[in-house]
């Protein structure tokens, strides 16, 4: 089974970072994608950053803010946030595709006060 488990979560102030990390069973390598994804009360789930090999993708509320990297060695991948600001808060997803099956964390809370 497939496991995924975030960490990095917390309060921060606007303009602060957080650095988020996704701990992955097995060999990250083997994962065709990973990303997060964040969900805030009332609001649907979006994706917020994504890796595939080399190629990263960023939704545009996150753009150049945010960076998605990983650590093959260690089976982790990170998601460092920059210049955050107060709609960033959200829970926030790992998230591991492995050929046609999706696999999710539990989240993480990050709360960003004005």
């Amino acid at each position: 089974q497939v496991q995924l488990v975030e960490s990095g979560g917390g309060l921060v102030q606007a303009g602060g970072s957080l650095r988020l990390s996704c701990a992955a069973s097995g060999s990250i390598n083997n994962f065709n994608a990973m990303g997060w994804y964040r969900q805030a009360p009332g609001k649907l789930r979006e994706l917020v950053a994504r890796i595939t090999g080399d190629s990263t993708y960023y939704a545009d509320s996150v753009k150049g803010r945010f960076t998605i990297s990983r650590d093959n060695a260690k089976n982790l991948v990170y998601l460092q946030m920059n210049n955050l600001k107060p709609e960033d808060t959200a829970v926030y997803y790992c998230n591991a595709i492995l050929f046609f099956e999706n696999y999710w964390g539990q989240g993480t809370q990050v709360t960003v006060s004005s």
